[in-house]
């Protein structure tokens, strides 16, 4: 099993930046987090859930929604065990829940997924 808890989420003015964190736990994280991938997804209000961002556990290789990509930045702690999400740039169209997500390497659906954090940015 894993366990995710995301924070970070707030209120900020377009233009502005947040970093989100998720802090990951879990035996089975524990003994494989090497075999997992982390991600970043968001979903607004009456919209569905969108892929932002996600990162190999392991080598932190990322990869990025093409919305995101150039103000966007996901990083990993591995001796936290905590993944992070630098927003700069902020838009409107930004405002949403963001989820923090795992999956195993090789799978194409993610398992565990965070409560969320609401993202608010006003115009």
């Amino acid at each position: 099993q894993v366990q995710l808890a995301e924070s970070g989420g707030g209120l900020v003015q377009a233009g502005g930046s947040l970093r989100l964190s998720c802090a990951a736990s879990g035996r089975t994280f524990y003994n494989y987090d090497i075999n997992y991938v982390l991600g970043w997804f968001r979903q607004a209000p009456g919209k569905d859930r969108e892929f932002i961002s996600a990162i190999t556990w392991s080598e932190g290789r990322a990869a990025y929604a093409d919305s995101v990509k150039g103000r966007f930045t996901i990083s990993r702690d591995n001796t936290k065990r905590t993944l992070y999400l630098q927003m700069n740039g902020l838009k409107p169209e930004d405002t949403a829940v963001y989820y923090c997500a795992a999956k195993r390497r090789g799978e194409s659906t993610y398992d565990y997924w965070g409560q969320g954090t609401q993202v608010t940015v006003s115009a």
